[in-house]
């Protein structure tokens, strides 16, 4: 097993993620089998219980896991299904090492971060690097780790040491360091001394970096580069350019004009590693493919304008999966995408009276939208808005999708102005209206006490209902009988009032196996008004974009059609790509 280790310093939310996925991407193109792990030195167990504009969105994982954001970025690049064990956090560590404690394994030792807390680290590294991740089944070659924070924090520290130590037991020539720097621009001059003190930091805890990946807003200068090499103890060819991009998918491309791949490719020995003349036509494949899809998006010359209604859009990594998934289906569809991020109480009448320019600016990037995007979200705040977003998008005949909160809202809209029920709700709003105004309830069988893990969660399977063969979102999803994608929600629509919505002709196409859990609606005649219960976001690639987010994007740019017959895909129809 070949590691590579990703650490970042000077500043937070410095790129790690996408320079760890990015570098994994270009080991597959090599034919390798790639994984991810990646490290939060934070004290939650997971990131479930965490505001989204506390540390951006949870990621949800088959297996049920909420974990942070960058395995998304882990998956979406590398086209693997990770698990919640590939999410280490303090908090997960130490309830490990407190667990063998109590049961005795320590054989009465006297349990310290140094070596039990440590090598309890490496343990969980070395055990879970070799979990098949692909469609091969077959254990990973690489593993991309990423170390969350900034080097020289203390949440950091027992992590930090547990890698100085794990580079000696698993050999120099199976471990890698890229440490991601920035190098600020002041007045015209680009300045190397934050990451100097920041290569000085990490050499004094016993880390030497193989390659420093400099952040800069504009290409480095070769003097810098030469400068960062000489002060860093580092050869020219190890100082990687990261310098800003269209897009992040841009990313692997830049890595691999610098030769990132030559350089880790000779430092680790990959050529030891046997691989088949499929697994390299795989790789290569994978890359042709990857240029092509990332040209798409510089050549997109039409634009098309999505309204994102939502209520943490304040911080944009709120729903940073919501947007990679709109990025990939535009893409495909060979459009530039304009989000417009409306904030959902800016909607409101409230509003209006208090702010009235906020008011008037929501409603016209709202009424002038080409599509409109309702996604998940928790609490009362905002969803009066949303619900008049889901109105206008209903009665205008323009493109909608709701996703989680958003498949509710729509609902709740239907009820009110189609059944003429004003005073339908949420139980999770309003828990002490009358049940019969009900329009989403509390599933039974989830914990109402408990908070952290306990809605319904992970990958499950969603069946189309018999007499849906109109159905567009089926047509995207393939004609499939049925679909499995992720969840994460508490509520859900209220059984006694589905045989009255279908009757209007809002119609639940997708249901669980019970055929009483509605997990998809339909309304028909409509360009496209689709919602699910389920997050499509978390499952979609940057080389398969989500089908439900697909069709929105492709209704929103009057293509839905041709998307459906496969005018679109790379390999089929006119926009043909001869690899």
């Amino acid at each position: 097993m070949k590691y590579v280790v990703v650490s970042g310093g000077v500043i937070s939310g410095i790129g790690k993620g996408v320079l760890a996925s990015s570098t994994g991407m270009l080991m597959k193109t090599l034919g390798l089998k790639v994984t991810s792990i990646k490290i939060d030195p934070y004290m939650n167990i997971d990131a479930g219980t965490m505001s989204p504009l506390e540390h951006g969105e949870c990621f949800v994982l088959d297996d049920g896991g909420e974990t942070d954001l960058d395995l998304g970025n882990y998956e979406r690049y590398l086209g693997v299904t990770l698990t919640k064990d590939h999410n280490i956090t303090t908090g997960k560590i130490y309830s490990h090492v407190i667990a063998k404690e109590r049961k005795g394994d320590y054989l009465g030792k006297t349990v310290q971060i140094v070596p039990h807390l440590t090598n309890a680290i490496q343990d969980w590294i070395e055990r879970v690097a070799k979990i098949p991740v692909d469609d091969t089944g077959m254990e990973p070659d690489v593993c991309i780790i990423e170390l969350g924070g900034t080097v020289g924090d203390i949440e950091s520290a027992p992590f930090v040491e547990a890698l100085r130590q794990f580079q000696f037991k698993v050999g120099k020539e199976n471990f890698a360091l890229i440490h991601v720097s920035l190098v600020p621009v002041i007045h015209g001059e680009q300045k190397t001394k934050p990451t100097q003190a920041a290569i000085k930091g990490l050499r004094s805890l016993g880390l030497i970096p193989d390659m420093i990946a400099c952040r800069c807003s504009e290409t480095l200068d070769k003097p810098t580069i030469d400068k960062i090499a000489m002060f860093c103890h580092v050869g020219p060819e190890q100082v990687v350019n990261v310098h800003d991009v269209n897009s992040t998918y841009h990313v692997p491309l830049l890595l691999l004009e610098q030769k990132m791949i030559d350089y880790l490719h000779a430092r680790l020995k990959l050529d030891e590693i046997s691989l088949t003349e499929e697994e390299k036509q795989r790789g290569l494949e994978l890359l042709s493919k990857w240029k092509a899809t990332t040209g798409n998006f510089d050549e997109s010359m039409e634009t098309v304008k999505i309204a994102l209604v939502g209520k943490y859009t304040n911080l944009k990594d709120s729903y940073l999966s919501v947007i990679k998934a709109l990025e990939h289906s535009s893409m495909k569809c060979r459009r530039k995408l304009d989000i417009k991020w409306v904030e959902a109480t800016d909607l409101e009448p409230e509003t209006q009276e208090s702010n009235k320019t906020k008011f008037h600016e929501a409603w016209n990037m709202v009424s002038t939208a080409d599509g409109i995007l309702i996604p998940g979200g928790f609490g009362v705040r905002g969803t009066e808005g949303m619900i008049l977003a889901a109105r206008w998008a209903r009665e205008n005949h323009i493109p909608f999708l709701g996703v989680c909160l958003g498949l509710q809202i729509a609902t709740i809209e239907f009820t009110r102005s189609v059944l003429g029920r004003k005073d339908s709700h949420s139980a999770e709003f309003y828990p002490d209206i009358d049940e019969k105004n009900h329009v989403v309830v509390f599933m039974p069988e989830i914990d109402k006490e408990t908070m952290g893990g306990s809605m319904r969660l992970g990958l499950r399977p969603t069946y189309f209902q018999s007499e849906t063969e109109w159905s567009q979102i089926k047509k995207l999803y393939g004609d499939a009988s049925e679909v499995h994608e992720r969840h994460r929600h508490r509520y859900e629509i209220n059984p006694k009032i589905v045989n009255e919505l279908e009757d209007n002709g809002l119609i639940f196409v997708g249901k669980d196996d019970t055929g009483k859990r509605c997990e998809i609606l339909e309304l028909k005649n409509h360009p496209y008004y689709i919602a699910t219960q389920y997050h499509p976001e978390y499952t979609s690639k940057v080389l398969d974009p989500s089908k439900p987010f697909l069709g929105l994007v492709a209704a929103s740019a009057g293509i839905l059609q041709d998307v459906i017959d496969g005018k679109y895909d790379l390999e089929a129809g006119e926009n043909k790509f001869n690899f």
